[in-house]
């Protein structure tokens, strides 16, 4: 598979979760991330999965030391292109074993966003943020 250059104009190459149990996260990040048209692009090895739109630009993955994922403070946003997109997000994260962490809505501390957030079964904290 053929991946587009890095332009220049991006800020990260990539980001990634530790998971515990690679198969249940897997399965909520295929969940969750298909309305905003983010899909796996397969494993990489037996303890990596990639995800992305047209390159892997974010790798669940069974930590490298054997110790739990530890993302205290931390938090990955997926953008989507509408409020319909957060809520669909948000219903296939929690039927995928994702648990809410702040309700689809407006986010008064920024102008225009609505958002949600869950965490995933390995406990990691991610959000989708849209601008309306």
């Amino acid at each position: 598979m053929a991946y587009p250059v890095i332009s220049g104009n991006e800020v990260f190459s990539h980001a990634c979760f530790g998971a515990s149990d690679l198969a249940a996260s897997t399965a909520f990040y295929d969940a969750a991330l298909a309305p905003l048209g983010v899909k796996s692009m397969g494993p990489f090895g037996e303890t990596v999965v990639l995800y992305g739109k047209d390159k892997p630009a974010f790798p669940v993955l069974k930590p490298g030391n054997g110790e739990a994922p530890s993302g205290n403070g931390v938090t990955l946003g997926f953008a989507a292109r509408s409020p319909a997109e957060v809520d669909a997000f948000h219903a296939a994260g929690l039927a995928a074993d994702g648990t809410c962490e702040g309700e689809p809505g407006a986010r008064g501390h920024l102008p225009r966003a609505y958002a949600v957030y869950l965490r995933d079964p390995a406990g990691n904290k991610v959000c989708s943020y849209t601008f309306i």
